[in-house]
């Protein structure tokens, strides 16, 4: 039987706990505040990274992981006897991240052809961010731990992520505004009015779903479009980012609507909230098919 490695990357916002339980290996994704460069997860947790931005006026940046860093990852798996690396990556349209791993294969081919035929790889394009395609890939691992095979894996990530979706709120328009999400002018305007967006992300691209006026309105407006837009009786996450009481709430919301509470909880690391801010609440799900 051949040993399957799940990879995913820091922006899957899975937790330190399900990465060391189903034995994800989790790429860092590089940031940039000011002069000074961070790895996420490794130079700080979530609350550090909040942190930071408080302090900072400069707004974070990200960068991709490389192909090169690709490379040297799969010849260690080789050495470590794996069989089969599956990715399941940031959003294409977002980050160069995912083509960079798929470059980086024909390349660890051409550089070690002895491992030709001895070591599968496999990546998948997350479409999405956070635990959109974080909680697919907990979910392959979970298949891997249970004697899944690798095509039983990929198969379920094919199927699987292009059904999800998110409706997610942003409390600030400073950080959106700036990252180029959404337009500086329409951030500046919104905030000043007190209007805040509903964002959709959908088929790997962002959008504004609708808005609305105060911050007491947010919840109510992402749990009715979600469940609305949901497949019927199916799994829901919830995303939230430095105010757990905002998880919380739409949590509440969420069972009150559905009759059942969410699977998964997935707290925005720095990749998110560099581009949407450090306070946000969302749902992610499977869209119903047309």
């Amino acid at each position: 039987m051949g040993k399957i490695q799940i990879v995913t990357d820091s922006v899957s916002d899975i937790s330190m706990e399900s990465e060391k339980k189903y034995d994800i290996h989790v790429i860092p994704f590089p940031v940039v505040i000011g002069d000074q460069s961070y790895l996420s997860r490794v130079d700080f947790d979530n609350e550090g990274f909040y942190k930071l931005m408080e302090e900072n006026e400069d707004i974070p940046k990200t960068s991709q992981i490389t192909s090169y860093q690709f490379e040297e990852m799969y010849y260690d798996f080789y050495k470590k006897g794996c069989t089969d690396v599956i990715l399941v990556l940031i959003n294409s349209e977002g980050s160069a991240t995912y083509h960079n791993s798929l470059l980086a294969v024909d390349s660890f081919f051409e550089e070690h052809p002895e491992c030709e035929g001895k070591i599968s790889i496999t990546s998948h394009d997350g479409g999405n961010y956070s635990g959109a395609y974080g909680y697919p890939a907990e979910v392959a691992a979970k298949m891997a731990q249970e004697g899944a095979s690798a095509d039983e894996i990929n198969r379920y990530l094919r199927e699987i992520l292009p059904k999800r979706q998110v409706y997610f709120g942003i409390y600030n328009l400073k950080y959106a505004g700036k990252s180029g999400r959404i337009p500086s002018a329409a951030a500046f305007v919104g905030d000043k009015l007190g209007i805040k967006p509903i964002m959709k992300i959908w088929d790997h691209a962002i959008t504004t779903a609708a808005k609305c006026r105060g911050e007491k309105k947010i919840v109510a407006k992402v749990a009715d479009m979600s469940v609305a837009d949901m497949e019927p009786d199916s799994e829901y996450q919830i995303v939230y980012g430095s105010d757990r009481s905002c998880g919380e709430e739409i949590t509440k919301k969420m069972t009150e609507l559905l009759g059942y509470g969410p699977t998964g909880e997935y707290q925005i690391g720095a990749a998110v909230a560099a581009n949407a801010g450090p306070k946000v609440v969302g749902v992610i799900f499977n869209a119903k098919q047309a």
